[in-house]
């Protein structure tokens, strides 16, 4: 089962240079008189080649950036050729990868672009959520942008939309509290900062930036009152 099973994801793997592969040898026997091999390589042919433009090799990509592999995340999404070919949950996902990819080379703007297309291609297979999740990251991107009242309208839709999990709904409180702060509105910004905290965030990235900001209101705070 295990040999049956990397065989499988080998085949996955590596389906875009057999489906070149196949493309070729069935050009060859078109030239030959072996009719019954050119058929059965034309159906190998076109399963191959379908199924790799319409699911692309989107699992490999994800593995490789969880692992922090961007070179090989990269050599596997140059092999999608089409991506408007791609079915929707995939489309969605492939644009929010290759966003997430432009972020951490430091391309807003790309990233901004990428994750618009991936919210035109929203999906029902992946429900409000996901649209929630792209929202949350185009509101990340303006604030890196420095565009806070854009920011502020997509982290306001992501968290209406809903998100998958409360570390992704803390994040968004923490970014709108950040907004409110900056904006000096302090009653606002408590408000959603207590939002954050209620959610229990046990993310490495949220729970500084929220001991921060708390630090920020109470000093604001304590200003006022003098």
């Amino acid at each position: 089962m295990t040999a049956l099973i990397f065989a499988y994801r080998k085949i996955l793997e590596y389906r875009f240079y057999i489906a070149i592969a196949l493309i070729l040898i069935t050009t060859a026997l078109t030239f030959t008189n072996y009719s019954g091999w050119w058929w059965f390589s034309l159906i190998l042919t076109i399963i191959a080649v379908l199924s790799h433009v319409m699911f692309g090799p989107m699992r490999f990509i994800q593995e490789a950036i969880q692992n922090e592999d961007m070179e090989t995340a990269q050599k596997h999404i140059k092999t999608v050729l089409f991506p408007r070919l791609l079915i929707k949950p995939v489309r969605q996902a492939f644009y929010m990868l290759q966003s997430n990819m432009a972020m951490t080379n430091k391309d807003f703007k790309g990233a901004e672009a990428l994750m618009n297309k991936s919210i035109k291609s929203k999906s029902k297979m992946l429900g409000e959520a996901g649209e929630g999740a792209a929202h949350l990251q185009l509101g990340m991107i303006a604030m890196q942008n420095g565009k806070r009242n854009e920011a502020k309208k997509n982290l306001r839709i992501a968290i209406e939309k809903g998100l998958p999990d409360k570390e992704s709904e803390a994040a968004a409180y923490v970014q709108l509290c950040a907004i409110e702060l900056q904006s000096r509105r302090l009653s606002q910004a408590k408000n959603l900062l207590n939002k954050a905290k209620k959610l229990n965030p046990q993310s490495p990235e949220i729970i500084p930036q929220i001991k921060e900001l708390e630090k920020h209101i109470n000093g604001a705070g304590n200003v006022r009152r003098r």
